[in-house]
């Protein structure tokens, strides 16, 4: 035998005072006046979540854009300079003045934007700034004194960027004889 029960779930009547009743009714007004604002703040803060990726994407897609104008600027030049040569407009004092001039916009540049050397020659080889590619023995310098640079090093706001590739003196081997 399968008994069936039924739910009867009959609504309870609740009896409370009207000022209980009012505030309840109140409290509901204020609860769904606030879910609606919260709403509006959620669906507020996600618009500006992706606007503001959006500009990031943008800034990142065009934060170069400034120093590439100015590097055309300097590519102009260097095309300029290189058609006077092959035209043999220009002699070769002339064509080489015009170069420096065009590395010293290139070094204004590179430094208005944060862009400054990294001192080697003469100083005392650091592995964070100097990368050693050769020793050498020299009697007249201390150890570990760069000798030589053999490609620049630069700092970009005071972080390295790219290390100054150098030659390092080293102790002068004692030969026993």
């Amino acid at each position: 035998m399968n008994e069936h029960k039924q739910d009867n779930k009959e609504e309870k009547t609740v009896s409370l005072k009207e000022g209980e009743y009012l505030k309840l009714k109140e409290e509901a007004a204020k609860v769904k006046e606030l879910s609606g604002q919260v709403l509006r703040l959620q669906a507020d803060f996600e618009n500006t979540r992706k606007r503001l990726e959006r500009e990031k994407q943008d800034f990142v897609k065009f934060a170069n854009e400034g120093i590439i104008l100015e590097l055309l600027n300097v590519l102009d030049d260097l095309e300029r300079s290189v058609s006077l040569a092959e035209t043999k407009e220009q002699d070769l004092s002339g064509f080489l003045k015009g170069v420096e001039m065009i590395l010293a916009h290139l070094y204004e540049m590179l430094k208005e934007y944060g862009v400054r050397p990294i001192e080697a020659a003469g100083k005392l080889f650091d592995p964070h700034y100097h990368e050693a590619l050769l020793q050498v023995e020299d009697k007249d310098l201390p150890e570990h004194t760069v000798v030589e640079e053999l490609q620049k090093g630069y700092l970009l706001n005071d972080r390295v960027i790219r290390t100054a590739k150098v030659k390092v003196s080293k102790k002068q081997e004692v030969s026993h004889g």
